[in-house]
């Protein structure tokens, strides 16, 4: 007989500094830390709420006062895991502990702890557990008070003046060099996988945005797939990518990518950055937006920030998504809509129900089609390789034979001409 998985009973705290002007609104970003613990399955989320402090305490984070108001509510709630939504401090997290007897779990942690639960593909599985031993080794405190530093040792091998904390950290640098070598391997076999896919002249178009903005429900519509699409944060991590044949365009691949969120640990942005490398490699990105959500336009600031800090170029085509229309009322639904209409590079849609997606396709359509551009290339006979693939990628509107060779009009993108020029 088969025993169910033990359930933890958890609480979410969401901390509103007055000194901090940065922060959200604390209502939806209470809401998204309750989303977020919700997308474990093994937590019980007994209650939330927002705790207001004039500033952060160094020590224990909250004050005296109210870190006994909630030990009172979290011991007759019988609670065992208390997340926080924000940063916490190795120090403020072992004093909390110690005050309420609890774990505590800060927004970094929690994330990780949900990437881990889902990542499945190999590459996903090494970046998470990169992202997680690089979180770890700030989490190291000076627990081992009773190993005092004694005397030897020229310090080249640590000798045994080493402290247990030195070792420890020893050992999660050790193993990160092996999972770097490990991710390494995986990312010459993705490299290897983009550079045959450029033999191809299909353009790319790369999803992005928030978790939950319904980016894989679009990619499943768009290219009849059945990526996990639900109504949960970060349900889907590992990069998927299709062929898709747009009418009246070219055929191009889309990739569906990793969600965002607010306060993406730098551990994991730097861990996925061989997944998000596909959009700097893309023609077009799509920006999809959950435009029913009240806190959409900070989602899209926050999704911005990201892309700009991978380095991705402000001049790349982009068309931005206004997704799940089907869940506004009508009137405000068709206030969307309008104002799609009126300016460029935006479209209202909804990917559940397929409303607005010609208008979108159409777009991709005419971006692609707008960066490429008609030349002429003088080949002489001896360059029958080069003429050859023109005409096997479909690139060739006229040609002539002259005395030393051929005059060839192509019509071709700046990456197709970059291809032809490697030959």
């Amino acid at each position: 007989m088969e025993h169910e998985r033990k359930r933890t009973r958890a609480w979410v705290l969401h901390p509103e500094i007055k000194s901090d002007s940065g922060r959200r609104d604390a209502a939806p970003a209470l809401e998204e830390a309750v989303a977020l613990a919700a997308a474990l399955p093994d937590l019980d989320v007994i209650g939330s709420n927002v705790v207001r402090l004039p500033k952060a305490h160094p020590g224990m984070l909250f004050g005296s006062g109210k870190i006994e108001e909630l030990g009172s509510i979290l011991k007759a709630e019988e609670i065992e895991l208390v997340l926080i939504d924000g940063p916490v401090s190795p120090v403020q997290q072992r004093n909390l502990e110690k005050a309420w007897k609890v774990k505590i779990l800060d927004r970094t942690g929690l994330i990780l702890e949900i990437f881990s639960d889902r990542a499945a593909t190999r590459e996903g599985v090494l970046q998470v557990e990169m992202a997680a031993l690089s979180y770890q080794r700030t989490r190291l405190v000076r627990a081992w008070t009773h190993l005092e530093r004694q005397r030897g040792g020229l310090g080249f091998v640590g000798g045994p003046g080493e402290t247990q904390i030195e070792a420890d950290r020893r050992a999660i640098d050790d193993h990160l060099v092996r999972l770097r070598r490990q991710l390494d391997k995986v990312v010459k076999t993705r490299t290897l996988h983009r550079a045959s896919r450029a033999k191809v002249p299909y353009p790319i178009v790369a999803l992005v945005g928030y978790t939950n903005a319904g980016k894989s429900t679009l990619f499943n519509r768009l290219t009849g797939a059945e990526v996990m699409a639900k109504d949960m944060l970060f349900a889907t991590l590992d990069p998927t990518m299709r062929r898709v044949e747009i009418p009246d365009g070219p055929e191009v691949i889309l990739s569906d990518t990793v969600g965002f969120i607010s306060n993406l640990p730098t551990e994991l942005v730097a861990a996925f950055r061989a997944t998000l490398e596909e959009v700097l490699a893309a023609d077009v990105i799509l920006h999809v937006r959950d435009i029913s959500h009240e806190d959409s336009k900070q989602q899209a600031e926050d999704v911005e920030a990201i892309l700009a800090s991978l380095g991705v170029d402000e001049n790349r085509a982009r068309i931005e998504v206004w997704n799940k229309l089907d869940q506004l009322p009508e009137e405000e639904a068709e206030a969307r809509r309008q104002r799609a209409e009126r300016e460029d590079g935006i479209h209202a849609i909804s990917a559940l129900t397929g409303e607005g997606l010609d208008g979108l396709l159409a777009d991709i359509a005419e971006k692609l089609q707008g960066v490429r551009h008609e030349e002429t290339l003088t080949l002489t006979f001896a360059q029958g390789k080069q003429r050859a693939w023109l005409f096997k990628e479909d690139l060739v509107q006229q040609e002539e034979q002259t005395e030393t060779g051929f005059d060839i009009t192509v019509l071709w993108t700046d990456r197709q001409k970059a291809k032809f020029d490697r030959l």
